[in-house]
């Protein structure tokens, strides 16, 4: 048997992080994060493909052996920002290769209880590797390179990534762009960013694909313009009146005044007033852009006809036709929660209209049963209901053939 000693430092630590003992995992982290210093430093040193394997099968355990929700989102940052370690950009992709392609393999035997902490996880990772883009000035052939990597493990035909990595994938990828560039990135560089996203919805023969990226990209875009507009205006206001302040009094006020409006943000509990800044979007240039994709022979005729629905929506926006135009954030928000009201009354008026209804029909019953006239008039109607077919044509024929059938039963008693 091969003692511990003689395997490979990988091997070795992947033990480790999927020990038993919380102290033993924490300590192997520590430990990879400097082994990936130190060789990756090296001019000739540096982590192969099976290598990075093998150590992600450790961190998979590490994650999957981690208990309490605290102590899950402080150690999924941990391995989320081992990225940062790596000293250069290859040996940077590779590890997030080698991140998604462990789980696309190990989906499967993720039970639902563990289930959100590798979702955290994904967020986490994903929300690191932009980070690592932005320390290098969101370069084109850095985010080129990242956005390749992504769609060829995640979202690409010939991925093995199962559905419930490319939803969420699709889901959050807006959200942790928004959050990490939203204040630095231009409408360019944003089109550039989903721009793989309009290509795999042209092509894509998968109709979950198809409506996540529709719902979770382009139509996310199309919500939040009017967010994205008032955070435009916002900026605009900030630097008009940075130039046109020029006492330190008018300054504090209007910081007073931004204060007093997020604490009510606050107060409010609703986290979209403050959500921060929105990602901005050239809207007519993302309309040709998906109908420059969709307008192609080879897309397939379900997926034209939804982008075309989402073209439509974006080229509205850019011709200036918003979702409840002219209508505030605050006012559009009172305005629903007003038609809910409305609507909340008009459900309790009609329910009251019907007792009403119910009793006053219930009282009338009464009065025609305490009536003696009113009663008899009901009974014979309900007799003259009763009255059988043969009875009824009797009564057509005349009132002599009624009369005659009576008279023969005391003819018969007399002959006997």
């Amino acid at each position: 048997m091969v003692s511990q000693t003689q395997l490979p430092p990988e091997i070795q630590l992947a033990q480790r992080l999927a020990g038993n003992e919380q102290v033993t995992r924490d300590r192997a982290v520590r430990k990879l994060r400097k082994y990936i210093v130190a060789r990756t430093q090296r001019a000739t040193g540096s982590f192969t493909h099976d290598e990075l394997l093998k150590v992600w099968k450790g961190l998979f355990y590490c994650m999957w052996m981690q208990d309490k929700p605290l102590l899950q989102e402080e150690l999924g940052r941990t391995i989320s920002q081992l990225v940062h370690a790596f000293q250069t950009t290859e040996t940077q992709h590779l590890f997030l290769q080698t991140f998604w392609q462990t789980m696309n393999r190990e989906w499967a035997g993720i039970d639902r209880l563990r289930l959100d902490k590798f979702y955290m996880l994904m967020r986490m990772v994903l929300n690191e590797s932009l980070k690592a883009v932005r320390t290098r000035g969101w370069e084109e052939k850095q985010v080129e390179q990242l956005l390749e990597l992504l769609i060829t493990e995640i979202l690409h035909p010939s991925s093995q990534a199962p559905n419930g990595v490319k939803s969420h994938f699709i889901e959050i990828f807006l959200e942790e762009l928004t959050k990490v560039g939203a204040k630095e990135l231009t409408a360019d560089q944003n089109l550039r960013f989903i721009d793989p996203f309009c290509k795999i919805a042209a092509c894509t023969k998968d109709s979950l694909v198809l409506h996540n990226i529709a719902r979770g990209i382009f139509e996310t875009i199309v919500e939040q313009a009017p967010f994205a507009i008032e955070d435009l205006m916002n900026e605009m206001d900030a630097q008009n009146g940075e130039d046109e302040a020029s006492d330190g009094d008018g300054e504090s006020l209007e910081g007073s005044i931004r204060r007093t409006d997020l604490e009510k943000g606050k107060g409010t509990g609703d986290d979209e007033d403050s959500a921060g800044p929105v990602l901005q979007f050239d809207y007519e240039a993302v309309a040709n852009r998906l109908f420059e994709v969709a307008s192609r022979q080879s897309t397939p005729s379900q997926n034209r006809k939804r982008l075309y629905k989402v073209i439509q929506k974006l080229q509205d926006l850019a011709g200036g036709t918003f979702p409840e135009d002219d209508i505030p954030e605050k006012t559009y928000r009172h305005l629903l929660e007003g038609r809910r009201e409305l609507k909340m009354r008009r459900r309790s008026l009609k329910s009251r209209s019907k007792n009403k209804r119910r009793r006053t029909g219930a009282g009338e019953g009464e009065e025609e049963a305490s009536s003696p006239d009113l009663g008899s008039g009901t009974e014979r109607k309900r007799s003259r209901k009763r009255v059988s077919p043969t009875v009824a044509r009797a009564e057509s024929g005349g009132q002599s053939g009624v009369h005659k059938r009576r008279k023969k039963r005391p003819s018969l008693k007399s002959r006997k």
